[in-house]
């Protein structure tokens, strides 16, 4: 059987109040670590114990990326609101394995500095990190954690590795329920969730579920079995779900209120441009992100990635930084949504 848990509903007013991409002081320097503390009040994330709602966007082969590109990036995203973005230690795309541990789960090099640095620019400017890990089948050229003791020992070596930063987040396993090489039962989770605790007891930890709205057996799945600190649903992808993400996660945070436990829950991955079929406009995202903070969602983000339909999948927007930054490689209709999700979030603080 499942999970059970309980979401207190915070006002609007503060969550506003609290979208911000706070820049620390040019004075500041890096000398100690956790400059940022990313933690959780309720259903709510805290940065420095105040209520904050993280606005995000996918940065997911980010640790491909020039520091001059993912500098450039950040100052453009924080100039519009934004505070947190996903990045994986397990990325493979396009012929680059970026990934910060290799198919044994240990570290991998450069990369894995690279992820040290990127945490430690983000905590210098009040930036939030998801470090996200996929199992897989094997692959020759790596980015992939293909077994429970790859699994295990990346998470050990991420862990220890990033320990001296809390500006960051891991999810254990992305799209954990999928019945494919992503699956990663209850029972593994749980111990990796164990083995966290033990290496970092400060650590936030979820693991995410894909592609549809989540029963009540999967939040007793991962906040009873498992034991995560939030919960991390991929909505389902079609031109009715943003009109639907209001009532769903309120449905969502009603079944944790019944089942007697209090957790955040965080849109990691919605639906993006170049997927499929349906392409959303401007104000398909924006109508996300509204319904999201309506419902009493606890963070959102901006997807984005390869465009399936096209032979080289260009542009490849996150899932590849080497020739250029993700910031070059959005297409009008999402710069429009960019504009669109300042304008709103600086038209609701003048009016709370």
């Amino acid at each position: 059987m499942g999970c059970k848990t309980v979401i207190i509903k915070s006002s609007v007013l503060f969550l506003f109040l609290s979208i911000r991409s706070p820049v620390l002081e040019a004075e500041d320097t890096l000398e100690s670590p956790a400059k940022t503390v990313l933690a959780i009040d309720g259903s709510r994330f805290t940065l420095h114990d105040r209520p904050v709602f993280l606005l995000g966007f996918s940065y997911y082969g980010g640790l491909g990326a020039s520091e001059s590109f993912i500098r450039a990036d950040l100052d453009d995203f924080q100039r519009y609101g934004f505070n947190w973005l996903r990045l994986w230690a397990t990325w493979n795309a396009y012929g680059n394995d970026v990934s910060a541990v290799d198919d044994k789960g240990r570290s991998r090099e450069p990369y894995l500095s690279r992820l040290k640095w990127l945490l430690a620019e983000c905590d210098r400017r009040g930036m939030v990190v998801d470090v996200t890990l996929t199992r897989g089948k094997a692959l020759e050229t790596g980015g992939s954690l293909p077994n429970f003791a790859s699994h295990k020992q990346a998470v050990q070596t991420l862990v220890e590795a990033l320990r001296p930063y809390r500006n960051w987040y891991l999810d254990l396993a992305n799209e954990r329920d999928i019945r494919d090489d992503r699956y990663v039962g209850c029972e593994e989770l749980k111990e990796l969730r164990e083995l966290v605790r033990r290496l970092d007891p400060q650590r936030l930890v979820t693991a995410s579920f894909g592609g549809h709205d989540l029963s009540e057996q999967d939040l007793h799945d991962v906040l009873v079995t498992i034991g995560v600190d939030f919960v991390s649903p991929h909505r389902p992808r079609h031109a009715e779900s943003p009109d639907q993400t209001e009532e769903k996660t309120t449905e969502v945070l009603e079944r944790m209120k019944n089942m007697g436990r209090i957790a955040p829950l965080h849109y990691q991955e919605p639906f993006r441009r170049g997927y499929g079929t349906w392409v959303p406009k401007a104000e398909d995202f924006l109508q996300d992100l509204r319904g999201a903070i309506a419902g009493g969602a606890a963070g959102w983000c901006f997807h984005n990635g390869g465009q399936r339909t096209e032979a080289d999948e260009r542009p490849r927007r996150s899932f590849d930084l080497h020739e250029k930054r993700l910031f070059e490689q959005l297409d009008e209709v999402e710069l429009q949504m960019l504009s669109g999700i300042s304008n709103f979030l600086g038209a609701r603080k003048k009016t709370l």
